[in-house]
């Protein structure tokens, strides 16, 4: 009979029957919509538009390939469509992973310059355009709504260990806890599991204390080259981010020393910036008038001249809140003992190269 073949059994089974065009875009509108205007051939099956429904589109113009398994359903390509492609071309159980996993999070601020990729060794694989591959053995725990990634807290630690500098690894830790994409629980229980293999070991020694600055409070890179700056001259650390109530309203106090009456404000680049200077003079001065001392330290100023903020910092809080399990010492530095005064110089600050931090 007309619409049907036989199986190698004998048996008979219908054709599938063609659908009009105005079926085929009904059926894939919700797709469209919620894939940023791409559909995966297998998702298009299960909604009964068949291969030869795809290559009718395709012929059409109204369609497009993208790749062996995904199709461009003719509407305008949202922002995600990159990330679904590279998951969907790349190899069957692929994921978003580091910093790509991060922004699909929500991360705001950084902008990865490709895609990466974690798929299990052992799957067939290919190279996508713009695509960074990583083979695992165990795959890393994930989530599938959405175009799946890996969870933040993990693809945080990825991601650190992929950055082109230790600068940009910082960045990307301070802007996870910053923009709350885990918790600092979280981030350090898993920087504990998967460090020792994510990230190579010069750079993991460097980026175990920036891990327990950002857990802390610390919610920016200014922040972090203040708590080095303090580890470098031997000063205890700062309680970071101190809630403070003045009658203009409630702040935050980038750092205060417990039963000292001393706050260290790090201005980034915004503070330069429009109505930013007299915002932050009338703070300053409620919390002086509230009885502490205010030191501010441009974020440049900690990268060129520490040795000098680091002098202020230490007459500032005098030798009662110098950590005592901690002796500084440079080439050219002599000891008190000497009969010289000593002075509180610091190892000379290299900037590594790499992307500038975007967030301060």
């Amino acid at each position: 009979m007309a619409g049907q073949s036989n199986s190698l059994d004998g048996s008979s089974m219908a054709t599938p029957r063609r659908l009009t065009r105005e079926e085929r875009q009904r059926r894939v509108a919700g797709l469209a919509e919620t894939q940023d205007g791409l559909a995966h051939r297998r998702q298009l099956n299960a909604l009964g538009v068949s291969h030869a429904d795809v290559r009718s589109e395709v012929r059409a113009g109204r369609w497009a390939l993208r790749g062996r398994h995904t199709i461009h359903l003719g509407v305008a390509l949202g922002p995600r469509a990159p990330w679904w492609t590279a998951v969907w071309e790349s190899g069957g159980g692929a994921v978003l992973d580091g910093a790509a996993a991060l922004v699909a999070h929500g991360l705001t601020g950084f902008f990865p310059v490709q895609i990466d990729v974690s798929l299990p060794r052992n799957n067939r694989r290919r190279h996508v355009n713009g695509t960074r591959l990583h083979l695992r053995s165990a795959m890393p725990p994930a989530l599938s709504a959405g175009v799946p990634r890996v969870r933040p807290e993990v693809a945080a630690i990825h991601a650190c260990g992929w950055s082109r500098s230790d600068r940009e690894a910082a960045l990307i830790l301070c802007l996870v806890i910053q923009q709350r994409l885990t918790t600092p629980a979280r981030l350090l229980e898993q920087w504990q599991t998967r460090a020792a293999k994510a990230v190579e070991r010069p750079r993991r020694a460097t980026l175990d204390h920036i891990v327990l600055d950002v857990c802390d409070g610390a919610h920016s890179l200014g922040e972090l080259d203040l708590g080095a700056l303090c580890r470098r001259i031997g000063v205890a650390a700062p309680e970071r981010q101190v809630v403070r109530t003045l009658p203009n309203g409630r702040i935050y106090l980038d750092a205060r020393w417990k039963d000292h009456p001393l706050v260290v404000e790090v201005d980034g680049v915004q503070h330069t910036k429009g109505l930013a200077p007299i915002d932050d003079a009338l703070r300053q001065n409620e919390v002086t008038l509230s009885n502490d001392r205010v030191l501010r330290i441009p974020v440049l100023g900690l990268r060129l001249r520490p040795d000098e903020f680091g002098s202020q910092l230490v007459r500032a809080l005098g030798p009662r809140d110098m950590r005592a399990d901690v002796v500084t010492s440079c080439d050219n530095d002599t000891h008190p003992a000497s009969g010289t005064e000593a002075r509180p110089l610091l190892p000379r600050v290299v900037e590594v190269r790499g992307v500038e931090p975007l967030v301060e």
